[in-house]
Order: structure tokens, then sequence, then C-alpha cells
């Protein structure tokens, strides 16, 4: 397949979600959990996950994730187990497929996305390309 192949599919991809308003983002149960706690933490229950890419990182793209009270025009929304995710219409190529865990090692802690879609990363795993 041709560079020019894959971005096509993604474009499709996310065109098909876009379509029905929702993204290609998945969240694992152990993340949905995770932020159901920190939303429980807050007192709020106005409040969604935002998750986004942005210019920026060592790479070229840098994720964004934040809770977020607003819904924009163009906004993308799924449903996992009661946790809204938001992503905008611009960030939906770039994180397609792409899914949200949280990991709580020795290693690690945190949130993480695996992006199908990075043909690059940074070693500290912030930005992609």
């Amino acid at each position: 397949m041709s560079l020019q192949d894959d971005t096509q599919t993604r474009t499709d991809a996310a065109a098909a979600g876009q379509a029905e308003g929702t993204h290609g983002v998945i969240v694992t149960d152990v993340a949905a959990a995770k932020v159901k706690s920190l939303l429980e933490q807050e007192g709020r229950d106005d409040l969604r996950l935002r998750v986004g890419v942005q210019p920026g990182g060592c790479s070229g793209l840098i994720y964004q994730l934040y809770f977020d009270e607003r819904t924009l025009d163009g906004d993308l929304v799924r449903d996992f187990d009661g946790v809204e995710v938001v992503v905008d219409r611009m960030s939906a190529p770039y994180l397609e497929g792409a899914t949200i865990d949280f990991a709580d090692t020795i290693e690690k802690q945190g949130f993480t996305i695996d992006n199908p879609n990075a043909g690059s990363s940074c070693a500290c795993g912030d930005s992609f390309s």
C-alpha cells in the first residue's frame, strides 16, 4: 500500500465516522474507569474527556487529553461506559483507531495512546508524526 493509499484510507474512515457524528478513538475499560474516578474527584458531572492533536513536540504533533465542559461545533462524541470522549474534526483523522489506556506500574503511570496512524514518535512518547 502506498502512502497516498494509506492516507486516503484514513481519510475515508474518518469521513465515515464524522458522517455519523462519532470518532474512531477507543478507550479501554481501565482508562474509562480511571477517567470516571478523576471526574468523581472533581465533583462535576458536566465534564467530558477531550482528545486532540496540535502542532508541536519534537516529532511534529502532540497529543492533548484534558477535561472540558464545552462542546464545540463539529465535535465528534462517543460514549464509553458513561464517559463522553470528544474529538474535534481536525484531530479525528490523526486519531482514527487510536487506543487510550491507563497504566499503573512501576515503570509508567498515566494515560497511554497507541496510535496506528503514527509513522514515528519521539522517545518520550508525547509527540508523533
